[in-house]
């Protein structure tokens, strides 16, 4: 093994006792470039000096934690898919009367929870209802509790949820407080932390594609046992179950897999 190799694998472990976070879990061709571009941005000339600092100043920490999480998000991602899950399954989900218990997973910056609380709006499902949001990183927690977005976030919302749930301020757009007060963020890590249980819908997009297959299995695993019987598991479009069974789910629209009974 090579002496960066070394100072790598050293910075994982490091990294894991610090933060309880597992870098392992994730693709490390991905991470092991992202982390090293990082490091050399900010002048230092080995992992080991990179940690050393980042034990000592909460900024570098916020930082590291930034770039290590993926936050690439924006309103209506894929919007047939919205559709799909506005006009089917929220109207089945929503059969029995009882209330929804909804969780968007690796959240982000807020857009997605956002699209969800503005479709269950439409469809008088959010009265008496809330979102459950969870993100690892703290920073896009606190962004998307502000809920202040430029414009290439939202533009594939549709005009008419545009002007009802947005106030254009200059360049930004920040979401209405009818939204904001049904959505319950907290911080989580997906892969260490326990899971609620008896879900309707869980939407985790654009995430899982990051992981190793080890990390994805123990992932779908957790969902599935966080669903309850008939609840369904929205994911992103690079992220179909080949064997959704092995997770007791049947794929019940393209990224769509229900839990079965």
């Amino acid at each position: 093994m090579e002496n960066g190799d070394l100072d790598f694998t050293r910075f994982v472990k490091s990294i894991k006792e610090l933060t309880g976070i597992d870098l392992t879990l994730y693709k490390e061709a991905q991470m092991k470039r992202r982390l090293t571009t990082l490091r050399m941005k900010l002048g230092f000339s080995s992992f080991d000096a990179y940690f050393s600092a980042l034990t000592k100043d909460k900024n570098l920490l916020d930082e590291f934690l930034d770039r290590m999480t993926i936050n690439v998000s924006e309103f209506w991602r894929n919007p047939n898919r919205w559709s799909v899950l506005k006009d089917r399954f929220f109207r089945e989900l929503a059969g029995s009367g009882k209330r929804l218990k909804v969780w968007s997973a690796a959240c982000s910056t807020g857009e997605e929870p956002y699209t969800l609380a503005m479709i269950m709006n439409e469809l008088g499902l959010l009265a008496g209802n809330s979102i459950l949001a969870t993100d690892l990183d703290e920073g896009v927690l606190a962004k998307a509790k502000q809920g202040i977005y430029l414009d290439r976030s939202i533009r594939d919302v549709p005009p008419d949820f545009l002007k009802r749930y947005f106030q254009k301020e200059g360049i930004l757009y920040h979401i209405s407080p009818e939204l904001k007060n049904h959505i319950a963020y907290k911080k989580q890590d997906l892969l260490a932390d326990k899971f609620d249980t008896s879900f309707d819908l869980i939407v985790c997009r654009n995430v899982m594609i990051y992981f190793t297959e080890e990390a994805k299995d123990k992932l779908y695993q957790k969902f599935s046992e966080a669903l309850r019987p008939g609840g369904l598991l929205f994911v992103g479009s690079t992220e179909q179950i080949f064997t959704p069974s092995r997770y007791k789910f049947e794929l019940a629209d393209t990224f769509f897999y229900r839990k079965i009974e």
